[in-house]
Order: C-alpha cells, then sequence, then structure tokens
C-alpha cells in the first residue's frame, strides 16, 4: 500500500485471489470462525489503486540475470522484484508425519482439519472398541508455539462447552488434549513469564503439556517419542516448525538454514541487482538479532514500509535507509479471558490481556464486514459457550488454467 499513488507499476503475483489471516486459522479449526471471516479479495484491497496490478498465477522460475520471471500464466520483466512468499509447513525431513499429521498454514488446511476432527468423534460414537475409541478421542498438538498454544486452549474450549451438547452419548472426560514441545518450556519467543503462566493456564484448563519431548515418528495411528511411551491417536495437529518457500531459480548458495534467503540491512539479495526478500522468507541478522529476525507479522511489515520509503526516495541505493527492527511486543491467548501479553516495558495477563489480544486481531483484519462478522461470531461464542459452525465438508480444489507464452501485463 505504500507504493500507491507512486510512480511505480506494480504487479501483484499470488497463486490465491485473497489474504488470509493466519492468526485465526486455528478458530476456523475449532469452528469460531467461518473461512471467509478471515479471507479478503485481493482485489478488492487495490480496486481504488490505478498503478496496482493483480495476476493470479504461480512463479515457476526467476532468471536473475535476465531481470525476467516465468510464471504458469506467462513472462514479466522487472526492475525490482520483491519476494514476500513466506513460509510452510516443516516436518524436518519426517516423511510419516507428513503424510499423517494435519497442519495449519492456510484456510484450506484449517477447513481439513475441522473435518477430522468431527468425523473423529462421529466415528468415536459408534467404535465398540474401547482402545480405538481413545485413539480417536487423543488429540495431540505438536509444537508449544502461539499456534500450539492457542489451538490447544480452543480445543479444551470445545470439550468443555460444545461437545457434550453435540454429543450427549460421548463420555467427554475422555477426550484428551495433549500439547508436545520439543524445548524446554511453552512460547519461546515470548518471556520465561508469560511462558510459565501460560502453561499453569493450559494445565488447569485440563491440557498435558508435554515439555523436553520430541516427536520421533508417527503412523496414523500411533505416535512415537523419544522420552514419553507411545500415545494413540488419530489426530496430530502439527504446528512445531516452518520452513521458506522456496524461490526457483535463485541457487543454494542463497539459502540459510530453514530454506530463509540471506539479505543484507536493505532486505536485497546482495549477489542479485534489484531483487528484495521480506518477511519469514528472509534471513537478516543485525546487533540485536544475530540468529536472525522472529519470523513474525511485525517484522515483514515494518521490512515492507522501509522498502518502500527507499524505492519512493529515488536516492541511489547505497544511501538508502537499512532496516532496524523494532519489537512492538507478543501476544497469546490461552482460552476465554486467559491471554499473556509481552510488551517492551510491561507485561500483563487475564481477562484484559485477553481483551488486548482480541482488539489487536480485530483491527489487523481487512474490511470493515469481516471485522463485524468477526466481533459478533466472538461475542456470540462468549455468551452462549458455543460455536455454530460445526460442518463437515470438504472442500474441492480445482487447479489454475494455464496460458502459455503469454505476456501477464501489458509494458
Amino acid at each position: 500500500m505504500k507504493l500507491r499513488k507512486s510512480n511505480y507499476q506494480v504487479i501483484i503475483i499470488d497463486k490465491n485471489n485473497y489474504h488470509q489471516f493466519q492468526p485465526l486459522f486455528y478458530q476456523v479449526a475449532t469452528a469460531g470462525l467461518e473461512p471467509r471471516d478471515i479471507s479478503f479479495p485481493i482485489r478488492k484491497i487495490f480496486q481504488k489503486e490505478h498503478n496496482i496490478f493483480i495476476r493470479i498465477t504461480e512463479l515457476q522460475w526467476i532468471h536473475p540475470e535476465k531481470k525476467t520471471i516465468e510464471t504458469s500464466m506467462g513472462n514479466l520483466h522487472y526492475d525490482y522484484l520483491t519476494l514476500a512468499m513466506g513460509a510452510n509447513t516443516s516436518f524436518f525431513g519426517m516423511k510419516n508425519l507428513q503424510r499423517y499429521a494435519r497442519p495449519m498454514k492456510n484456510v484450506l488446511e484449517s477447513i481439513e482439519l475441522l473435518n477430522i476432527l468431527l468425523h473423529n468423534f462421529e466415528d468415536a460414537i459408534v467404535e465398540s472398541d474401547s482402545d480405538k475409541r481413545q485413539g480417536l478421542l487423543n488429540l495431540v498438538v505438536v509444537g508449544g508455539g502461539p499456534t500450539g498454544v492457542e489451538i490447544s486452549g480452543s480445543l479444551v474450549e470445545m470439550k468443555k462447552y460444545v461437545l457434550p451438547k453435540d454429543y450427549p452419548e460421548l463420555d467427554c472426560n475422555r477426550i484428551r488434549i495433549i500439547l508436545i514441545e520439543a524445548s524446554p518450556r511453552l512460547l519461546n519467543g515470548m518471556s520465561e513469564k508469560s511462558s510459565k503462566e501460560a502453561r499453569e493456564y493450559l494445565i488447569r484448563m485440563g491440557v498435558e503439556v508435554l515439555t523436553d519431548t520430541q516427536v520421533k515418528d508417527y503412523d496414523g495411528q500411533t505416535v512415537f517419542f523419544n522420552n514419553h511411551t507411545p500415545i494413540d491417536s488419530n489426530t496430530v495437529i502439527w504446528a512445531a516448525g516452518i520452513a521458506g518457500n522456496k524461490a526457483p531459480g535463485l541457487p543454494e548458495s542463497a539459502l540459510t538454514r530453514g530454506n530463509r534467503i540471506q539479505v543484507n540491512r536493505l532486505n536485497a539479495i546482495e549477489e542479485f541487482d534489484g531483487i528484495f526478500v521480506l518477511g519469514d522468507l528472509a534471513y537478516m541478522t543485525e546487533e540485536s538479532f544475530p540468529n536472525g529476525h522472529p519470523q513474525v507479522a511485525q517484522v515483514a511489515i515494518q521490512q515492507a514500509r522501509n522498502l518502500a520509503r527507499n524505492l519512493k526516495s529515488e536516492l541511489p541505493q547505497p544511501q538508502w535507509k537499512p532496516f532496524c527492527y523494532k519489537d512492538l511486543g507478543s501476544m497469546a491467548t490461552i482460552g476465554r479471558n486467559k491471554a499473556v501479553v509481552d510488551l517492551p516495558y510491561v507485561h500483563f495477563k487475564g481477562l484484559f490481556a485477553w481483551m488486548v489480544w482480541m482488539l489487536i486481531h480485530l483491527r489487523s483484519i481487512f474490511g470493515l464486514k469481516n471485522k463485524i462478522f468477526i466481533f459478533i461470531n466472538w461475542v456470540w461464542n462468549y455468551i452462549t459457550y458455543d460455536q455454530s459452525l460445526r460442518l463437515i465438508f470438504l472442500p474441492k480444489q480445482t487447479p489454475p488454467k494455464t496460458i502459455q507464452n503469454q505476456p501477464i501485463i501489458e509494458e
């Protein structure tokens, strides 16, 4: 948005025609929100900007020496190329986890997870074998970051307030939510105090929290660990790691750990002229962040604003302002009236933190209509203790049409 009404012709390329609000995927996966509530059409965002063009297609190859990219819709020449493709789920090379575990990195995956949860509860009602029934009722969440903590709390609230009404013939007390974290504590990106408080909240709610525990394998029926007895489970929710989406055409030498791309303080790849990388995909070090910035939204937003200001300045690149990340704080919600917030100079928890969390996330949603729908859903769920979106359906994805050897935009 910072380049609107500038002298630049801006072309946005995305395989989807909508923006997704990732922090609330877990609420779609637990029937708290509709998918459309956290999705917003890209064209509507930019419909009044005459220098911004949208092309729904996929990047196939980058030719840095020609300053050209190939897409499934055709080829495009660029003066400046910005890669902001984000990250996807990383299973750390464990093929069985990749096959059987359920990630939650987009709206479709969140819908699929909700379908599986509801199917398993339906199957548990009629399952006569007690061991198989327990496997259907054991919900294992892998990853103790904000996503893992938030979905664990949301699952507990489903177990307590919703499922007993939907499945009166099912003993919901047998539903187990087990949160697995490989490191010694939860919420590693937050303060020690927030980590401890989040753990205490979860345990009081009934979540079984296992730290210093690594998942080693999963066959679709049983989860195996490095230092814990196996747990039978038909549902493993994977929130344990991410890796950058690869940019085809860039050499392996440009990549660092987690498929992130090494950039300088201007977000530029030094060996290639005119290519910049933002957000989760960018690996940049500065004095306060010697191991790179955290892969959170604020980093991407601040990097994008800094790059836009530099591009609009029309100064030669050596005179551009280097990026310096300003940590505005972090937060996580655990459940109704329960959240932890770390700001630069203050920490708080409980009801006020939960309200701040809701306000910040509501403010970040695109579109007034979406904000209103989400607010209404939150108020309704809070008053009635009931999510009303428990529908089982499997979306069918149609591959996009390809048009060969056509320019994707007129020069």
